[in-house]
């Protein structure tokens, strides 16, 4: 009776063994939808969630639900080396975050109106100070510090 143990034993193993490569194989990245809004959580002119926490590889899907915004790269508010973002005036987009770090987004139409948003992505947090330190009209700085607030 060893002999069918054994190989049950085994048959139960390379079970496993498939299981677990089947959920590894499975794994992706996670994707957040942001949208764009005229009026939401916060006031006017606002990005939802505007504070957003990923993973390396994880996307953010830009959502022009209401017409007329996009999202930029806010300069001295990205890790070094991380490429710039400007998306399309009113088109949906897909943005990939491979590198960790802290980065400050406007709306480029309505930064003025304190339309912003704070990322961060892993676990690296060098650029943090620098990004606090960036100089923001009256509105959006008043909308940063909360967010600057959640950052873990």
């Amino acid at each position: 009776m060893i002999g069918p143990v054994k190989n049950s034993a085994r048959m139960l193993g390379a079970a496993c063994l498939l299981a677990s490569a089947g959920v590894v194989g499975q794994a992706q990245a996670a994707e957040v939808v942001v949208k764009t809004l005229n009026s939401g959580p916060g006031g006017a002119m606002v990005f939802d969630p505007a504070f957003v926490t990923l993973a390396p590889g994880d996307t953010i899907k830009l959502v022009p639900t209401d017409k007329g915004h996009n999202i930029e790269t806010i300069k001295g508010m990205a890790p070094e080396g991380a490429p710039v973002v400007k998306t399309v005036v009113g088109k949906e987009e897909t943005l990939t975050f491979d590198k960790p770090g802290i980065y400050g987004f406007k709306c480029s139409p309505h930064y003025l109106m304190g339309m912003v948003a704070l990322v961060v992505v892993g676990g690296d947090r060098s650029n943090l100070e620098a990004a606090k330190a960036v100089q923001h009209g009256k509105l959006a700085q008043k909308r940063f510090d909360p967010l600057f607030a959640q950052v873990p």
